[in-house]
Parts: structure tokens; C-alpha cells; sequence
């Protein structure tokens, strides 16, 4: 069961898409299963929306999202890029520059791994949601983006965050692209 600050979450991506456009609110599920903060749980409570929001973003291009299933992939395109760019500021209204440039470098490695058929988003968006800010990533996400290798952001993931938080975050990701 969703806790209420999980249902204001979700509510509140809906209710403000809805709201900045017609087309986003007709692209809104009706079904409420399956609404679940997959990464923010990794990170500090300031960043859920933001991130959250961005990770919309990335289901409706990618994956499945959870509040949206926009008619056509036009849609998917401007709605993935428009959740985008509201978590990011929402992110810069609450974080740090640090914290909106460790997101775009995740948005710009996740579009380079999808590009190239390439795997090591989850363990991407773990060690991103768990170290948000920090300025640590740099050499992790080098390696991924040069040689295909996860290990170092999985163990900053599993570091910051715990093992069993980060198993569950990368279940519930592997669940959104099934």
C-alpha cells in the first residue's frame, strides 16, 4: 500500500501535467496500481518529486510508465521530454547545481545506453538517486559510458544506500521494461 506522502507524489506529477496541458491529461492512466517510487527511496526525501518526475520521463520513452500512456509516440516523445525538464527544476529549486548536473548526466548516459542496445541504467539511476549532489560519480559513470561497466556505480549505489534498498530498486526498474 502507497504511504500518503507516496500518493501525493503521484498526484501531484498528475495533477500538474494535467494542468500545463490538455494533451498530458488525456495521456493520464486511470489504473493506480503500480504507482511505486522505484529510485527515490535512494535519495534524500528533498529530491523524491524531482526525481520521481524524471523517471516518469524515462518510462514514458523508454519503459512502462506508471501515471501516463500517452496515445502515440509523438506524444510519448514531448511528454517524456516535458517531465524531463519539470523535474529538473523542480530539482534545481530544492538541490544544488551538483544535483542538476548529476541528472543530466544520467538523462545523457541513459539516451547513449538505449541508443547503443546497452545495459547498466539500473545500477546508473541507483548510484544518481543515492548520491544526488555529492559530486562522486564522475569515474563510475566513465566507466559504463566507455567500457559498458556498472560494477563502480553499483558498489557507490550499494555504499550510500544499502543492498536490500538498492536490490529493490533495481527489481522494480527491471519490472518497468518487461
Amino acid at each position: 500500500m502507497s504511504s500518503p506522502a507516496a500518493i501525493d507524489l503521484w498526484e501531484t506529477i498528475a495533477g500538474e501535467a494535467a494542468a500545463e496541458s490538455a494533451l498530458w491529461r488525456d495521456a493520464l492512466k486511470q489504473d493506480v496500481r503500480g504507482r511505486d517510487a522505484v529510485f527515490s527511496p535512494l535519495a534524500q526525501e528533498r529530491f523524491a518529486l524531482g526525481l520521481e518526475t524524471i523517471y516518469e520521463g524515462y518510462l514514458v520513452h523508454y519503459g512502462s510508465p506508471r501515471l501516463f500512456a500517452p496515445p502515440d509516440a509523438d506524444t510519448a516523445l514531448l511528454l517524456g521530454d516535458y517531465l524531463y525538464a519539470h523535474g529538473l527544476v523542480r530539482i534545481a529549486s530544492n538541490g544544488t547545481v551538483g544535483a542538476v548536473g548529476d541528472l543530466s548526466e544520467l538523462i545523457s548516459l541513459c539516451s547513449q545506453l538505449r541508443a547503443e542496445a546497452a545495459t547498466g541504467d539500473g545500477s546508473l539511476w541507483a548510484a544518481t538517486a543515492a548520491l544526488l549532489g555529492a559530486g562522486e560519480l564522475d569515474e563510475a559513470r566513465a566507466a559504463l559510458r566507455l567500457r559498458g561497466d556498472v560494477r563502480a556505480l553499483d558498489a557507490a549505489a550499494r555504499a550510500a544506500a544499502g543492498d536490500e534498498a538498492v536490490e529493490r530498486a533495481l527489481a522494480a526498474h527491471a519490472e518497468r521494461f518487461r
